[in-house]
């Protein structure tokens, strides 16, 4: 019976072991794919037409509270359009007004983009954006458009230049400030980690963005 159970423990210890690995693989595959794509600061980054900011909502759906990630994402984007380094911006989010601390994040998007002085002519609203798989789909097959800029915090940034490599589309990316709450930091941090585990699942099962507005 010993021999059974030192057996069963060290097969699940492989396997463990094993997803661990498997983990950590699909993380820095990712990490390094976007090395030399990705900027900080704004004068470095090169013109693109269009810059695409991925969606969150103004006020986090955990707390209730201001989401600052929201904020800097918005700011990232205005001061790209201010500095002439985008054209337009696609802003792309989903509609969640019927669930709790839901937004419609493509409008508040473009309201407080204007805020900051961007021009709402030159704001594209997107909701399909319910997953960075769809907002990243929709800029090459509606919007046809083959180069953008990524706007988001980093490890996101990391995750969607993968997924646009992955669909054909040249993309970099400029890093909106990360807020420094820890708590917040490592949850988004973890759930980015088992993101890009489903971004290669995805691409390995061939799953297909989810696009309604044509």
């Amino acid at each position: 019976m010993k021999k059974v159970a030192t057996k069963r423990l060290t097969i699940i210890g492989i396997i463990c072991l094993s997803l661990i690995i498997f983990v950590l693989i699909c993380d820095r595959i990712v990490a390094w794919n976007a090395s030399g794509h990705i900027y900080d600061n704004v004068d470095s980054v090169p013109h693109r037409k269009v810059g695409l900011i991925l969606g969150t909502s103004p006020i986090s759906t955990w707390s209730g509270k201001r989401n600052h990630y929201f904020d800097y994402r918005i700011k990232a984007g205005a001061d790209l359009y201010k500095a002439g380094k985008v054209d337009w911006l696609v802003v792309s989010g989903g509609d969640y007004r019927n669930s709790e601390n839901g937004y419609d994040e493509p409008n508040a998007m473009r309201d407080s983009l204007m805020k900051q002085g961007v021009d709402s002519a030159r704001i594209v609203l997107d909701y399909d954006g319910t997953r960075t798989l769809n907002s990243i789909a929709k800029i090459r097959d509606v919007y046809c458009q083959d180069s953008i800029t990524i706007i988001s915090q980093k490890y996101h940034n990391e995750r969607a230049l993968y997924q646009a490599k992955h669909l054909g589309i040249d993309a970099i990316a400029f890093n909106a400030k990360t807020p420094g709450r820890r708590i917040s930091w490592w949850r988004n941090r973890g759930r980015e980690v088992l993101a890009r585990v489903k971004l290669f699942i995805d691409i390995i099962s061939g799953v297909h963005p989810d696009i309604k507005e044509l």
